[in-house]
């Protein structure tokens, strides 16, 4: 299926809200910095394979090589809004960081 050039920048940038709104709100709440920076790539394995969670633990060998052909097979469109999410996770990192340095303590 063909992407637009106008879907694109929409998807990247929702991705990039969505998981700097969800990893602003973990790090206020967890009081972890880097939480959704860490708990992202797992986001991103979910959204990318069509394997079972659990065939990882049963048949890793299989899901484990399944997911890295999936991975190569990506389109480049795929990998913009993906790296945009994780932009995203990092950034909101980042300003939790500064706000804290600066004196803001949150919850």
């Amino acid at each position: 299926m063909q992407m637009t050039i106008f879907v694109l920048p929409i998807s990247m940038l929702l991705f990039f809200v969505l998981f700097f709104g969800i990893g602003f709100i973990l790090n206020m709440l967890l009081r972890m910095s880097w939480i959704m920076a860490i708990i992202y790539p797992i986001i991103a394995v979910l959204i990318i394979d069509q394997v079972r969670f659990i065939e990882y633990f049963t048949d890793s060998m299989n899901s484990f090589s399944n997911l890295a052909s999936r991975i190569t097979s990506l389109a480049m469109a795929d990998i913009l809004i993906l790296s945009s999410g994780l932009a995203g996770a990092i950034v909101a990192g980042i300003t939790i960081k500064m706000l804290r340095n600066r004196g803001y303590r949150m919850f």
